[in-house]
């Protein structure tokens, strides 16, 4: 039969070109970038600069119908491109606008383009697929009352949708969200258009954000939910997203922000973004989550019940901090996780200190006490063990959090107060909106010293054992039958 169509005759000879590829590339296998603590996440040989997702929710027993656009440039030649993906069917994938061949391996989407890719060229990849908000237990959709939110920390997001899921690759997102009508959808962000309504009583709704984000910090809330606006510091839009039976009763929490926000900035120096606010969820996750821009609550931390204000502010604080240490400086691999942690649980308890509630020296005596004891379960600081399979969030033990804020209130106690207060000032400066490792905090506190802090900060880094506290001789270890458990500073992420 004679071919008449160049459309089908393009169709025809991109598909054999494929047969041909993949008949003499290997099987695929399952990349990773090498993260000592997730050596499977992430992939090598191109770096993403932006995603484009669509999303289409019905209810949550339903997976979203999904898609996905990725524009990366190839660091490498590549006769294949690995996504991490898992937890969805994919229909079709394109690269650079022709059908490429898909198969998984392992939480791996491996795609093989009609021809080999060279090295420093544009990628553009489109998958179709869905995206399962089921069997949420390992992180990626969390399932509320009334829709969906997400929670990607630490290796979830590919759960969600196709993308390099490490921290250490982070782009420019837009979301895109086709809800129900009478429900309100919120992402990562600032709205890219105004809510536009589509047939079969559906709206869409579009978001982008204005600096680049990690994986695992997207968020996206679908529920019965009102959005409440208001101004922080210098201007700063604030948005916060509540269920709207709760409305009235949060709104005094809501008022904190932007006092919390000129507190945080007094310390550290301007907010690194472009809103922010906080997601308060009808939803039980055992923690809260610092996602860029709108940073997840359980509702139940607002209760009233069991949880003193106090108490509650600090949380608050701990995940705003979270906007400057690990959302605008990303950690670049995830043993680097005691920055982030281990700053927002400074900021945390220097406010409860400021409150006049729960002194900071307290608090440091009683994590120096037990410092031992979390090195011991869960290793050092700067190299945690890593979880146990199935239990990824088992990686934030206390050692990354209180454990990991001793190591900032000994190098305080070192180098003083003012050079202490410059290196936290430069550290959010100079790596904004990048990533940054330990060795880089080590070089930059050197500076600000003017000595090298290597001999002094490897123990605390590292050790198995806690080093004598600078300007406290007195204190001493964990004291016969102490508590091998935190120091009741409670679980945030």
């Amino acid at each position: 039969m004679q071919l008449t169509s160049p459309r089908l005759r393009a169709a025809l000879l991109a598909a054999a070109s494929l047969s041909l590829v993949a008949a003499v590339l290997p099987p695929p296998t399952a990349l990773g970038i090498g993260d000592r603590l997730f050596p499977e996440l992430g992939n090598p040989g191109y770096d993403v600069l932006s995603y484009d997702l669509s999303f289409t929710y019905k209810d949550n027993r339903t997976p979203l119908d999904a898609v996905t656009v990725i524009d990366a440039r190839t660091r490498q030649p590549l006769d294949r491109v690995n996504l991490d993906f898992a937890r969805g069917t994919v229909a079709s994938v394109e690269m650079n606008g022709e059908p490429a061949r898909f198969e998984s391996a392992g939480e791996d989407l491996v795609l093989t383009p009609a021809r080999p890719l060279t090295g420093d060229s544009p990628l553009h990849i489109t998958v179709r697929h869905t995206s399962d908000p089921r069997a949420a237990g390992d992180g990626g959709w969390v399932p509320t009352d009334d829709g969906l939110a997400m929670a990607n920390q630490a290796d979830a997001a590919h759960r969600v949708f196709p993308c390099n899921d490490h921290p250490a690759d982070k782009a420019f997102f837009t979301f895109r969200i086709t809800a129900p009508t009478g429900l309100t959808a919120v992402a990562n962000g600032v709205p890219g258009a105004l809510p536009a309504p589509r047939a079969g009583a559906a709206t869409t709704w579009t978001y982008r954000t204005l600096h680049p984000m990690a994986t695992e910090l997207a968020q996206v809330s679908i529920g019965a939910s009102t959005v409440v606006h208001g101004t922080g510091p210098h201007g700063l839009p604030l948005r916060d997203v509540v269920p709207t039976a709760d409305r009235e009763k949060l709104d005094p929490w809501l008022k904190k922000t932007a006092g919390h926000i000129e507190w945080m900035e007094q310390r550290v120096g301007r907010y690194p973004f472009e809103n922010y606010g906080v997601l308060i969820a009808r939803a039980r996750t055992g923690f809260e989550l610092e996602t860029q821009t709108l940073s997840l609550f359980e509702s139940g931390l607002f209760s009233g019940q069991g949880y003193p204000e106090w108490y509650v502010e600090s949380v608050m604080v701990h995940e705003l901090a979270h906007q400057w240490f690990g959302d605008s400086v990303s950690p670049r691999t995830w043993s680097d996780l005691w920055l982030n942690e281990g700053h927002a649980t400074w900021y945390e308890a220097l406010y409860a200190d400021g409150l006049g509630k729960y002194s900071l020296e307290r608090r440091m005596r009683e994590a120096y006490q037990r410092s031992d004891q979390w090195r011991a379960a869960g290793g050092p600081p700067a190299a945690p063990k890593a979880a146990a399979p199935g239990e990824k969030i088992g990686l934030f033990r206390p050692v990354v959090y209180d454990g990991a804020a001793l190591i900032l209130y000994a190098l305080r106690q070192e180098i003083g107060a003012a050079a202490f207060d410059r290196v936290e000032r430069r550290w959010v400066s100079e790596h904004r909106d990048a990533v940054a490792g330990t060795e880089d905090f080590v070089r930059l506190a050197s500076q600000e010293a003017g000595r090298d802090l290597t001999a002094f900060l490897q123990p605390w880094l590292y050790g198995k054992t806690t080093p004598a506290m600078p300007g406290h001789p007195e204190w001493g270890g964990a004291p016969a039958g102490a508590a091998k458990k935190g120091s009741g500073a409670g679980k945030r992420v």
